[in-house]
């Protein structure tokens, strides 16, 4: 006849039993996002089934120094799980390391005498006895479901084991899928993430494409545009910010590109802002991107241009006119590589080359108080000084032909001549639009031109004796060579250095010295003492 003893372990079997079937009927259809409370749910089940009095869930590290419970519970007399506590249990997480089972019905009996940090943790926490089965999945993670009780001593035998060990599969295989889950949630929202960032940068290329200039590279063989370009060469395979400093019309965009094209960033994209052209509200839209409902007519998530420019390079035009309240959040952007979209609070970092560039002079702007001194620096850690087309004139003929030929097609003109007293009056004139200025004054003379000769339009010779009018009837070069020689005067000839004539003309100093050159200003001798 069967013994109380055998009876109870028979009802324990039985419910232990039911309890595994709806474990595994559930876990195989919960979605994932249930699965801690089910496996919680679970812990609680096998305490009560068991008459136990605490059931924990166990990760154990690469190395098997470590564990991690990730599900716990227990009674509410039972003595409390600390980690730091089971962390030095070195033989008890050896065993379960190596996949073998720790089961201690009596400590005194099953626990070795080597393993005294275990005996001594029993006699702290009082636990009687213990039950640890570690599962390895695909091997990989190493899990386990370890009981124990504290109210009274008890034993496991062989067919209970079983079933525990059953029930720790299913657990270690639920979070195991999880994972995988988890996982592949991670892997598709960055590949969405990647998604946008790709409609983002295509939108913007589109954008782009409109606005492309008529000429592609920059034109001429002056010396000060070779001056340019060498610290173009010597910037290009750096990360430092660069200034471009000019009047309009110079071609800064055109030195952006070429930097950029020159830099290791050239297979990203290169991403342009004009601060001028959006209005203030837009502006920090426009740079950093906006939440879903950020504020009215934010329909949907907009990602910024420093997003978009994510490890290539972005180009702020005009950035001398960007508002004092968004000059400190560019600032952190230069000095962290950190901001939050509109309506976020979420910080992202990206990795962006800036290259800055302005017609204003931003010392002047810092001392009126409306340009950031820190920001100031920060921009001008490598300033270029594009020289304005009056200073290079022997680069006029040049930028001409180019121009005919590449809008001849589009004008349905051929030209195959260009009078001299053309071209020298071209070369004479003092260009205040620059670059730009002088392709829409071939533009405008090609569209009068009807055969292959180029002619000037008339607007152009009136715009010419206007400018000689303001010069009461002196030629521009003798205008410009009594003004800088004032400047000089006044500076005492120091063209470096504190209070220089370079900088109170708003020239660099190589710029100054071809002038000086051109117009044959010549310092004068003191006279001998």
């Amino acid at each position: 006849m069967p013994s109380e003893a055998s009876r109870a372990l028979e009802r324990e079997l039985e419910s232990f039993e039911r309890l595994t079937a709806d474990i595994s009927s559930r876990f195989s259809y919960l979605p994932v996002d249930e699965l801690p409370g089910a496996i919680e749910d679970t812990l609680r089940h096998v305490v009560e089934t068991l008459d136990v009095d605490r059931s924990t869930v166990f990760e154990l590290s690469d190395s098997g120094d470590t564990i991690e419970a990730l599900y716990f519970w227990a009674r509410p007399d039972a003595a409390p799980l600390r980690l730091p506590e089971v962390q030095g249990l070195h033989w008890y997480l050896g065993r379960l390391r190596r996949g073998e089972m720790v089961r201690v019905g009596e400590v005194r009996r099953d626990v070795p005498p080597e393993a005294a940090a275990e005996r001594g943790y029993a006699r702290q926490t009082g636990m009687k006895s213990s039950l640890a089965i570690p599962v390895s999945i695909g091997g990989g993670s190493v899990f386990a479901l370890a009981l124990g009780t504290f109210r009274h001593p008890r034993e496991w035998p062989d067919p209970l084991v079983d079933r525990v060990r059953l029930i720790a599969e299913l657990v270690a295989g639920a979070l195991q899928r999880r994972r995988h889950e988890l996982a592949l949630r991670a892997s598709l929202a960055e590949i969405e993430r990647l998604n946008r960032q790709l409609q983002a940068e295509n939108v913007y290329l589109q954008e782009e494409l409109k606005n492309v200039q008529d000429f592609d590279e920059i034109v001429g063989n002056s010396e000060v545009l070779r001056l340019a370009l060498g610290r173009v060469e010597q910037a290009a395979p750096t990360d430092s910010t660069v200034l471009l400093l000019g009047e309009s019309g110079t071609g800064k965009e055109l030195f952006a590109r070429a930097l950029h094209a020159r830099s290791p960033r050239r297979e990203r994209p290169l991403v342009r802002v004009n601060c001028a052209a959006l209005p203030a509200g837009l502006i920090e839209s426009e740079l950093f991107g906006h939440e879903k409902g950020a504020f009215t007519g934010a329909a949907a998530l907009r990602q910024g241009r420093f997003e978009i420019a994510d490890r290539g390079t972005l180009f702020l035009d005009e950035v001398g006119d960007l508002p004092l309240d968004l000059q400190s959040r560019l600032l952190r952007v230069l000095q962290e590589g950190e901001f939050e979209r509109v309506g976020s609070s979420r910080t992202r970092r990206v990795d962006v080359r800036l290259i800055a560039a302005t017609n204003h002079d931003l010392e002047a702007s810092v001392r009126d108080g409306r340009f950031r001194a820190d920001v100031y620096y920060r921009l001008s850690v490598f300033p270029i000084v594009l020289p304005p087309l009056r200073d290079r004139p022997e680069d006029i003929p040049q930028l001409v032909w180019r121009f005919i030929a590449s809008q001849q097609r589009r004008l349905g003109r051929r030209i195959g001549r260009v009078p001299s007293a053309a071209m020298e009056a071209l070369q004479r004139y003092d260009w205040p639009g620059n670059v730009r200025e002088l392709q829409n004054v071939v533009e405008r003379a090609m569209i009068r031109s009807t055969g292959d000769v180029l002619q000037l339009d008339e607007t152009f010779r009136d715009t010419r004796r206007r400018t000689s009018a303001r010069a009461a009837g002196r030629t521009l070069a003798d205008v410009e060579r009594a003004h800088i020689e004032a400047v000089l005067e006044e500076s005492r000839w120091r063209i470096n250095g504190p209070g220089n004539a370079a900088e109170r003309l708003d020239l660099h100093p190589n710029t100054l010295r071809f002038r000086m050159k051109k117009l044959g200003i010549v310092r004068p001798r003191r006279p001998a003492r």
